[in-house]
């Protein structure tokens, strides 16, 4: 597989293998995983939210979920 960079691109790149003890190729792996990771998440939370227009939250749990979380969240 062939990915062209621009060199600005690749110099950023290559500096901060250098200062990770890594390499180039490493962080691309890396930012690639990371970009399918992020649009995985995002799918996932656009389903969740799609299911409760679906289907709302009945309200009464909402309102106890809110009266815990005021019970339980700690005092700054």
């Amino acid at each position: 597989m062939l990915v062209q960079l621009d060199d600005e691109l690749v110099d950023r790149l290559d500096r901060l293998a250098d200062t990770q003890g890594t390499n180039r190729s490493e962080l691309l792996r890396r930012g690639a995983a990371a970009v399918l990771e992020a649009a995985e998440t995002a799918g996932a939370d656009r389903e969740l939210q799609d299911s409760y227009r679906r289907i709302p939250q009945d309200p009464a749990v909402v309102t106890v979920a809110a009266r815990l979380a005021v019970q339980t969240a700690p005092e700054w």
